[in-house]
C-alpha cells in the first residue's frame, strides 16, 4: 500500500537556517520539494563531479583488490589523499609499463648485432679505431668497399645486410651510420627483468592499498553524497522578506507528523501541515508486509506509482512467484534455489540478504508448484511408482477426450484470472481517482468479460443450461453495451461515443487474445526445461551403461551435475524475465497503472550501505 503523505510548509530566519537544516536531516523523514532554479550551481555541480570520480575510483579499487577489501574504514583519510595516492600508484606502474616497448625495441635492434661489450668499443676508439654499423639492401652494398676499408660482415636478414667497418679515421660511404642502444643485449634483458618485476611489485602494492583503503573511499563518497544532498536542499530553499526568512517546502509520512512537529515547536519555526490530495505530485513510500516487501524492487524497476494511484506490489508478489514456479516447473530446482539462498545468505552483505529472501522464497514457490507438475530433477513423478493419494495432487497428461494438455489448460486459466483481475482493479482504481460516472466504460468492460468468462465456465461445467446461458450473455451485454458504447464519456455528444467504444472494442478483441496466449509461454518454458533435464538424466545413464561400472558412474555424475546446473541457470533466467514481461505488459496495461510517480527520498544523512 502507498503511505499517506502530508505537505509541510515551514519558514526559519537566516541565521538559523544552516543549524536547522542539520536537525532536519538527522530527523531524516523530511522529502524536500525540488524547484526549478535555472542552471546548476556551480558549487554544486563540482561536488557533483567529485562524487563522480570519487565512486569510479571506488569501483576500480574494488575490482582491485578482488572484491574482498578490508572493512575497516579510516575516518581520518580524506578522499583528496586517498585519490592522490591511488593515481600516484597507477602513475608509476604506467611510467614501468612505458619502458617495456622501448627495451623491446632496443633488445630486437641489438640480437642482430649480438651480444657485445660497448666498454670493449670504447676502449678501440680511445686506442684509434673506430667502430661503425651500417645497414642497406643486399642489391645497394658494393662489393669495393670490402676492398677500401676493414669491414666485417655480420648477418643477412630479411634482405638486409648488416657490416661494420673498422678504421683509423671515419670513413664516408653511402649511407647513414646507425646509432645503436647505448647498453648490450645482456643489459637490455637484464633491465627489461628488472621492469617486469617492479610492475609486478607495483601493482601488489597497488592491490594491497586498494584493499586497505577501499572502503575508506566507498565512505568519502558517501560523504560527498551528504554534501550534495545538503546543497540541493539549499538550492530547493526561498528567500523571503529580503532574505530575513527562508520558506521550504517538503512532504512527511503521516505516521512521522508527531516527530516533526515536535521538532518544529521546539525550534520555535512558524510551519503549515496539511493532507496530501490526489493533485499533489506527493512522493510515493510504499508500506507492506514481510513477503510483499521483498517485491517493491520489481515494482521500482518499472515505474512508482502516482500518489492517486494504487501500489501493484501486493498482487504483482503472488502471481509473480507463481509465474516463476510455472516457468522453472521442477521441485528439485525449487530445492536448489533454497538451498543456494541460505547458502548466499550468509556470504552477502545485509542490503543483499533480502534479495536471497525472494530468491528461498522462489524456490519455496517452486517446489511446491512442481511437485504439482510433478517434475522433479527431470524425472517424470506421474510415471514412478508413488501412492495415488500423491499422485491425485498431480496435473500430469491430457484432458480426457481430447489432444490438449492440462497443463496448457492451467497456463492459460491462470491468464484468464491474471487479466480478469487486471481489469476489476483498473474499474475500482478508475472510479476512486475519477469517480463512477467516468468509470463506467472501465465497468462494462469488466462485466462483459468477467460476466463472459464465468457464465462460460458455468455452462462448460453444465452448471446451469443451454437457455439460461444464452440469456445470461444477453443480458450481460447489452448491459455491458450501455458504459462501453453510449456512456464511456459522461456528457459528450452520444455519436462520439459511439465511436470511441467502436475504436475500445477493437482495441479489446485484438489486445485480449493476444494477452490471454501470451499465457502459453508459462507452459511451454516449464515444459522446455523439464524436457531438457529428462534428457540430460537418459544421456548421463547411457553413458553410465556404455563406460562400465567405474568410469561409467564418473562421467554419468559429471554430465547430471553440470546438465542440470546448465538448465537451472537457463531456467531462472527464462523464469525471471518472461513472468516480468506479463506482469509489465498483460496486467499493468489491462490494470491501466502508469507507473509515474516519484519515490520518497527523505533528506537524511548519509549512512554506509551496510548499516
Amino acid at each position: 500500500m502507498i503511505t499517506r503523505m502530508k505537505k509541510l510548509t515551514f519558514l526559519v530566519y537566516h541565521k538559523e537556517y544552516e543549524s536547522f537544516l542539520e536537525r532536519i536531516r538527522e530527523l531524516g523523514v523530511v522529502h524536500v520539494v525540488e524547484r526549478q532554479r535555472g542552471e546548476m550551481d556551480a558549487t554544486l555541480q563540482s561536488f557533483l563531479q567529485k562524487r563522480t570520480l570519487y565512486k569510479n575510483v571506488a569501483g576500480e579499487m574494488l575490482a582491485l583488490a578482488d572484491k574482498q577489501p578490508v572493512e575497516t574504514v579510516h575516518a581520518d583519510e580524506t578522499a583528496e589523499t586517498l585519490l592522490a595516492a591511488y593515481e600516484q600508484r597507477q602513475n608509476h606502474i604506467q611510467e614501468l609499463n612505458a619502458r617495456l616497448p622501448m627495451f623491446d625495441k632496443d633488445i630486437v635492434q641489438m640480437e642482430t648485432w649480438g651480444d657485445f661489450d660497448w666498454q670493449r668499443i670504447r676502449e678501440l676508439d680511445k686506442a684509434g679505431w673506430h667502430l661503425q654499423f651500417y645497414s642497406c639492401q643486399e642489391r645497394d652494398f658494393r662489393p669495393e668497399w670490402e676492398e677500401q676499408y676493414d669491414l666485417v660482415r655480420i648477418q643477412e636478414k630479411g634482405g638486409y645486410l648488416y657490416f661494420v667497418v673498422v678504421s683509423r679515421e671515419p670513413v664516408q660511404l653511402d649511407l647513414e651510420p646507425l646509432r645503436l642502444p647505448a647498453n648490450s643485449l645482456s643489459e637490455l634483458r637484464r633491465k627489461k627483468e628488472e621492469t617486469e618485476a617492479q610492475i609486478v611489485s607495483a601493482t601488489d602494492e597497488l592491490k594491497a592499498f586498494c584493499r586497505e583503503q577501499c572502503r575508506t573511499m566507498e565512505d568519502c563518497c558517501r560523504r560527498s553524497q551528504g554534501e550534495i544532498d545538503l546543497l540541493q536542499v539549499k538550492l530547493n530553499s526561498e528567500q523571503m522578506a529580503e532574505g530575513a526568512v527562508v520558506m521550504l517546502e517538503g512532504w512527511i509520512p503521516e505516521d512521522c507528523e508527531a516527530a516533526v512537529v515536535r521538532l518544529l515547536d521546539e525550534n520555535g519555526v512558524y510551519y503549515e501541515i496539511r493532507k496530501a490530495t490526489k493533485e499533489d505530485n506527493a512522493p510515493i513510500k510504499l508500506k507492506n508486509n514481510a513477503f510483499v516487501r521483498m517485491y517493491e524492487s520489481l515494482t521500482k524497476m518499472y515505474g512508482m506509482p502516482d500518489y492517486g494511484e494504487f501500489d501493484p506490489t501486493p498482487i504483482l508478489a503472488p502471481f509473480f512467484s507463481l509465474f516463476f514456479a510455472f516457468c522453472m516447473g521442477d521441485a528439485g530446482y525449487g530445492l536448489v534455489l533454497i538451498a543456494l539462498g541460505f547458502f548466499l545468505k550468509k556470504k552477502m552483505s545485509k542490503s543483499m540478504a533480502g534479495m536471497m529472501n525472494l530468491v528461498i522464497t522462489l524456490g519455496i514457490f517452486t517446489t511446491v508448484f512442481g511437485a504439482i507438475l510433478g517434475t522433479f530433477f527431470g524425472v517424470n513423478l506421474f510415471e514412478i511408482d508413488l501412492p495415488e493419494w500423491a499422485k491425485s495432487f498431480m496435473i500430469s497428461g491430457k484432458i480426457d477426450g481430447t489432444s490438449y494438455d492440462k497443463q496448457m489448460l492451467l497456463a492459460l486459466i491462470i491468464g484468464v484470472v491474471h487479466i480478469c483481475l487486471a481489469m476489476t482493479v483498473k474499474a475500482i482504481c478508475s472510479t476512486v481517482r475519477y469517480g463512477f460516472k467516468e468509470s463506467l466504460s472501465a465497468w462494462g468492460w469488466l462485466l462483459l468479460v468477467v460476466g463472459f468468462v464465468c457464465t462460460g465456465g458455468l455452462s462448460f461445467f453444465q452448471v446451469i443450461s443451454a437457455e439460461v446461458t444464452s440469456w445470461a450473455f444477453i443480458i450481460i451485454g447489452s448491459v455491458a453495451a450501455i458504459g462501453i458504447y453510449l456512456l464511456n464519456t459522461w456528457g459528450r455528444n452520444i455519436l462520439v461515443n459511439i465511436g470511441a467504444g467502436v475504436w475500445d472494442t477493437y482495441n479489446m478483441a485484438t489486445g485480449l487474445l493476444g494477452d490471454t496466449l501470451s499465457y502459453i509461454r508459462l507452459y511451454a518454458l516449464g515444459l522446455a526445461g523439464g524436457m531438457l533435464g529428462g534428457v540430460f538424466n537418459q544421456l548421463a545413464f547411457m553413458v553410465n551403461d556404455a563406460a562400465g561400472p567405474v568410469l561409467g558412474w564418473l562421467f554419468c555424475g559429471l554430465i547430471l551435475v553440470f546438465g542440470h546446473a546448465l538448465n537451472i541457470a537457463m531456467s531462472c533466467l527464462s523464469a525471471f524475465v518472461h513472468p516480468l514481461r506479463l506482469t509489465f505488459v498483460e496486467y499493468f496495461k489491462n490494470s491501466g497503472y502508469e507507473g509515474k510517480g516519484e519515490a520518497y527520498k527523505p533528506f537524511s544523512v548519509v549512512k554506509p550501505n551496510n548499516e
